[in-house]
């Protein structure tokens, strides 16, 4: 299983993409406050977010918080400041993914401090960044492909 973690997430449309793309590949979201939105069980329920039930969600009051209630073996950072690209990145399973927040990213010296672990998504030089919905997709897929799927169906209807 692969951990999502979205350090100070304020856009809620985003949450709800990668909720969803955590309910269908099975992966943990770890959300770390403050959040920019809702998700009690009635903010959930009126967004029509009917998925919402398939994933494991846990929250947390600061990184801190995080650290001291998770035993982390592997992360990786996800940045555009990243000094390699994320297919450099050998991905085990159980590692943790962290995401920042849409408008600045993860904090500066949370980089600094785990600059070996810091990988980008490669872009145009122009772009200043993808939707961090589309980042965690991407990101997502590449350690499940490098760790063959593990749990998901890799068929669909119109198998031989």
């Amino acid at each position: 299983m692969l951990n999502i973690v979205l350090v100070e997430p304020e856009i809620p449309q985003n949450c709800g993409n990668i909720a969803r793309t955590c309910a269908a590949t099975g992966c943990r979201l770890h959300l770390i406050r403050p959040l920019g939105f809702d998700i009690s069980e009635r903010a959930v329920r009126r967004a029509g977010l009917d998925y919402w039930h398939l994933v494991e969600v846990l929250e947390y009051e600061n990184l801190a918080d995080f650290f001291s209630r998770n035993r982390v073996e592997q992360m990786w950072c996800l940045s555009t400041k990243a000094p390699r690209s994320y297919t450099e990145a050998a991905f085990h399973d159980g590692c943790y993914l962290f995401f920042g927040k849409e408008t600045k990213g993860l904090p500066e010296d949370f980089l600094q401090a785990h600059y070996g672990e810091c990988v980008r998504i490669p872009m145009v030089s122009d772009a200043r960044s993808l939707n961090l919905s589309n980042a965690v997709a991407i990101t997502v897929y590449e350690a499940l492909r490098q760790l063959s799927f593990p749990n998901l169906r890799d068929y669909g209807k119109m198998r031989e």
